[in-house]
């Protein structure tokens, strides 16, 4: 399953958890799953609010006794000691270090003496523990972001007045692409920033994908005229690829038609993946043919130099194409004539096909005297009913 956080309105922890709540997440599974740490003194609610017409998951982390600081040693001691998974564990400590990078350049202390303070140290540790498990529980294969968007103005914090965004957060997103906005508050924090850093693998627009769910986490303010909102959509990607390729074409009307199949040879040699035949009228309404050639960017000038040097060609046109193509693989199949190489297609819905090599088919039909035809329909046989 592929996730893509859309943050139209920034990122915060608190966000994270209420889209992945509003995702299906069971808020009784996560509160369980969260007893795993020995972290006490808090209690986890949820509620439903509206922004701007949108209903959302909204999450709060009650602090219900005083706890002290906790630095960040003390942080990864506790995950480790924790009942969690090894990986969720690791996951959850990949978040955490980035902030303590962060605030350890921005205070010059090494980064096993970051504190987290009090009650935004309890958030922390919810927020980017529970994010890991929800993860986890949703399946969530990969992760790509939209692009940062980032506040502007003041914010308060235990060390007094910093301006937005706060330092660790721009210490936290070096490297990836943001811009700015006219919204005078701080709508990424720090532990928002770890867990889209730490989780997306690219930013930018959303992925070719089949949405499935979409889920939304309110932030605690509300913003005008935007809705402070964090959007994350999970769905199914695409099971075909992109690419670019090149095609060359000529139109030709005056050349002696045997050459066309010598030019199909020596194209295919040079790297073409397909090459055409098309019946066209050329001026004076002569018949003539186009030639077409589908190949890949780095093969363009040979097949150019091949074009112009065995056809009556005096020019021809190139240009990049974009394609899309299933995936597929060669695998080798045990069938009536024994194993043989067929193609492994997989559909966009998910669904396998196998497809017989032409060059395989040729080969028997030829070594046993027998019809193409016959030898496809019974390797198809084959494929459907294994030997």
């Amino acid at each position: 399953m592929i996730a893509y956080f859309d943050c139209f309105c920034g990122i915060s922890g608190d966000m994270t958890l209420g889209a992945f709540i509003d995702l299906g997440v069971p808020e009784n599974w996560l509160k369980d799953s969260l007893e795993k740490i020995p972290l006490s003194g808090f209690d986890l609610s949820v509620s439903t609010v509206s922004r701007n017409g949108i209903q959302a998951k909204s999450v709060d982390v009650r602090v219900i006794d005083d706890v002290k600081s906790r630095d960040y040693a003390e942080i990864i001691s506790m995950i480790e000691k924790s009942y969690l998974s090894p990986n969720i564990q690791q996951k959850s400590l990949d978040i955490f270090e980035r902030i303590a990078e962060a605030e350890a350049a921005i205070h010059g202390c090494p980064k096993e003496n970051v504190h987290f303070h009090e009650v935004g140290g309890i958030d922390a540790v919810v927020d980017i523990v529970g994010t890991v498990l929800c993860v986890d529980y949703l399946g969530i294969a990969r992760v790509i972001s939209s692009r940062i968007p980032l506040g502007r103005g003041f914010v308060s914090c235990q060390h007094g007045t910093l301006p937005v965004p706060a330092p660790a957060t721009l210490g936290i997103l070096k490297g990836v692409p943001v811009y700015g906005t006219q919204i005078p508050q701080e709508i990424v924090t720090p532990t928002g920033a770890a867990i889209v850093v730490a989780l997306a693998e690219s930013f930018g627009e959303i992925p070719d994908m089949i949405i499935e769910k979409i889920g939304y986490g309110a932030g605690k303010r509300e913003l005008k005229p935007i809705p402070n909102l964090l959007r994350i959509i999970t769905g199914k990607a695409f099971t075909h690829q992109k690419d670019t390729i090149t095609v060359v074409e000529t139109c030709i009307d005056d050349m002696n038609p045997e050459v066309f199949g010598f030019l199909m040879d020596r194209l295919f040699d040079h790297g073409a993946l397909d090459v055409y035949w098309i019946p066209i009228f050329m001026k004076k309404n002569r018949p003539g043919t186009m030639v077409q050639v589908l190949c890949p960017e780095d093969c363009r000038e040979i097949v150019i130099d091949c074009i112009l040097s065995e056809t009556t060609s005096l020019g021809v046109r190139y240009y990049d194409a974009k394609r899309r193509v299933l995936a597929r693989e060669s695998v080798l199949m045990e069938t009536a004539y024994g194993e043989i190489a067929v193609k492994r297609i997989i559909a966009p819905d998910g669904s396998i096909r196998m497809a017989p090599e032409y060059e395989v088919c040729r080969k028997i039909a030829l070594e046993k005297n027998m019809p193409i035809r016959i030898v496809y329909d019974t390797i198809l046989q084959s494929l459907r009913d294994p030997i």
